[in-house]
C-alpha cells in the first residue's frame, strides 16, 4: 500500500506548501526588483522599503532580496508591469495587476483563464475609467467609483475566478467593483 505511510503524506504536504511559497517569494521578488528600478536606496524609495518589509514578513532570505535589488540595474533581466482589464461572466470590472518577464505568455495565460471562467478580455481604458488609483505608506491600489452587489453563488464563483488568477506567478493582485450581496 505504498503512499499510505506518514512519510509520504508529510512528504506531499511538504511540496504542497513548498509550492505555495515559492510562488509567494517570486511574487514579493519581483515586485522588489520593480519598485528598486526608480531607486534601490530602501531609504528613499517608499515603495521598496514596504516590498522589502513584505519580503521580510514572509520570511524571505536577505541573499534573495539582496539579489532582487540587484536584477533591477541588470538590463538583460528585463521585468515588465502588466495591467489588464477583465469583466467577470456577470459583468464585474476587474483589474489584475502583473509583473512579467515575457508579456506575450502572461497574456495568453491569463487571457486563457479568464476564458475558462466564462471572462472578457476588456479593451484598454474600458475598466480603468471605474476605478481610481490610491496610494498610502507604499502601497497602491485601485479603489472603485461604483461598487456592484453580488448574490452569494456569483460572489462564490467570482471568488473562484479571482483565485485562479492569482495561481498564476505572474499575477500581483486583483482588483474589483463587486460586494458580495446577502440576496
Amino acid at each position: 500500500m505504498s503512499g499510505h505511510n506518514k512519510w509520504s503524506q508529510i512528504k506531499h504536504q511538504k511540496e504542497i506548501s513548498d509550492k505555495k511559497k515559492s510562488k509567494l517569494f517570486s511574487k514579493i521578488l519581483n515586485t522588489i526588483s520593480i519598485f528598486a528600478r526608480e531607486d534601490s536606496n530602501p531609504q528613499f524609495n517608499i515603495q521598496l522599503r514596504s516590498a522589502i518589509q513584505k519580503a521580510k514578513d514572509a520570511n524571505i532570505p536577505q541573499d534573495n532580496i539582496e539579489r532582487a535589488i540587484r536584477r533591477a540595474s541588470d538590463p538583460s533581466q528585463v521585468l515588465e508591469e502588466l495591467i489588464f482589464e477583465a469583466y467577470s461572466e456577470n459583468g464585474t470590472a476587474m483589474i489584475i495587476e502583473a509583473i512579467s518577464n515575457n508579456r506575450n505568455r502572461t497574456v495568453a495565460e491569463i487571457k486563457k483563464i479568464i476564458s475558462d471562467y466564462n471572462g472578457k478580455w476588456a479593451e484598454s481604458g474600458s475598466v480603468l475609467w471605474a476605478f481610481e488609483k490610491k496610494q498610502s505608506a507604499g502601497e497602491k491600489s485601485w479603489q472603485a467609483k461604483f461598487i456592484g452587489n453580488l448574490k452569494i453563488e456569483e460572489s462564490a464563483h467570482l471568488q473562484k475566478f479571482i483565485g485562479a488568477l492569482l495561481d498564476h506567478q505572474d499575477v500581483q493582485d486583483v482588483f474589483t467593483n463587486a460586494e458580495l450581496s446577502e440576496t
